[in-house]
């Protein structure tokens, strides 16, 4: 068995453009460099026909109209427009905003920002498979809520919430819904008038389009309207002002054409090599725990703990061998178990040796086997160094 070393399975931290994305973004760089704001010669009109030619690819990926895409730096930005732009929006219904323990940091963070302002932020909890409570989640749902903001896709246990149920209780009190719906555009189906959620936050760099290009899809049914993070220049109907990334709106909407094309064969061949991978680890160790619910589940996620070994440890004797993570990447500089699997209230060693998997397109049989054995060989030599005796589970 030949394998390029490291083997990359760490496609939730990022993932490589495509070619044929490359090749799509590549005119836009130098022949094609018209600003797309440029309306009165042609360099201008064949940029913003790019951009709007990109607009509808990315919608139709998620099953929305393209009037509805509003293009951004990335889900990060996409987030803050989302609830801080809602909350802005609706100061007459309230200051209330409600969320979930394990959202990625750019919801939390932004709702931590939204409370020193004065807004009140309810935090729910999860359940030991990760997913929110439908019934407690309603429950919250006060008169002041003016937007509920829950992710799609964990971005670390790849645990899928149950959205179209939130967004009916919602819709019932007259709560906006968000949904950071960045993990799972292009690994799972997406619709979001299946779904009803009124705002969401997608990235180009997460399905095989580059860095620095995302999206927020505002509903227009919902008359859902934000206030702009900032103001200047008026572009994308003055909800986020400032000179349009042609090349990476290019690279997004490619990427988007081809993951709606592919996702129907992607989706179950990385399950399949998931599963693999899980079997290989299970056959070859004890106290192998597996992280949030493997039913509502990411195809390509696999999250699971190493009873007596340090998850930090184990990635550092990988690194020349295997590319995976003890957390999300946004947070990789802490030492501390990542907020997520604290809220799943694992063991403390549970929590410490926790590690994430994440396959992708160029994932192969080869790759799965090659890092299965790594992993199992290098969890065996720490635990033979641990003064602490690992039983099975």
């Amino acid at each position: 068995m030949t394998v390029s070393r490291p083997v990359y399975l760490d496609f939730h931290a990022t993932t490589p453009v495509d070619p044929r994305v490359l090749q799509a973004m590549l005119p836009y760089f130098n022949h094609l460099f018209g600003n797309a704001s440029s309306r009165q010669h042609r360099f201008g009109w064949q940029a913003d026909e790019a951009v709007e030619r990109a607009r509808h690819q990315v919608a139709t990926l998620i099953g929305a109209k393209a009037k509805e895409i509003v293009f951004t730096s990335g889900a990060t930005e996409a987030n803050n427009l989302a609830i801080r732009g809602a909350v802005a929006a609706r100061r007459d219904r309230g200051n209330h905003v409600v969320t979930v323990a394990t959202e990625h940091h750019a919801v939390l963070d932004t709702c931590k920002a939204l409370e020193r302002d004065g807004c009140r932020v309810t935090v729910l909890p999860v359940e030991r498979d990760g997913l929110v409570d439908p019934e407690r989640f309603a429950a919250a749902l006060a008169d002041d809520i003016v937007l509920a903001s829950v992710m799609a896709a964990n971005n670390e246990i790849g645990v899928l919430q149950p959205i179209a149920a939130l967004s009916r209780a919602c819709r019932a009190r007259g709560v906006w819904l968000h949904t950071d719906a960045v993990q799972a555009v292009g690994r799972v189906p997406v619709d979001v008038e299946a779904l009803g959620v009124d705002l969401a936050s997608l990235t180009a760099h997460k399905l095989y389009g580059p860095k620095g290009a995302g999206a927020l899809y505002v509903r227009r049914a919902s008359k859902v309207e934000l206030t702009p993070l900032f103001a200047g220049g008026g572009q994308e109907r003055g909800i986020r002002p400032g000179t349009l990334n042609v090349p990476g709106i290019v690279g997004f909407g490619a990427a988007a054409e081809l993951c709606g094309q592919e996702l129907p064969a992607e989706g179950p061949r990385v399950a399949a090599l998931r599963d693999r991978l899980l079997a290989a680890l299970q056959a070859g160790l004890d106290a192998v725990t597996v992280n949030g619910s493997l039913s509502a589940r990411l195809p390509q996620n696999l999250h699971v703990s190493f009873a007596g070994v340090d998850g930090e440890a184990l990635m550092t004797g990988l690194a020349d061998d295997v590319a995976a993570s003890s957390g999300s990447a946004c947070a990789s500089g802490s030492r501390e178990p990542s907020h997520v699997v604290k809220a799943l209230g694992l063991g403390a060693a549970e929590q410490w040796g926790a590690v994430r998997f994440g396959l992708g397109r160029t994932t192969t049989d080869d790759e799965v086997t090659f890092a299965a054995e790594r992993v199992v060989a290098l969890v065996q030599r720490l635990r033979a160094l641990s003064p602490v005796e690992v039983g099975r589970t």
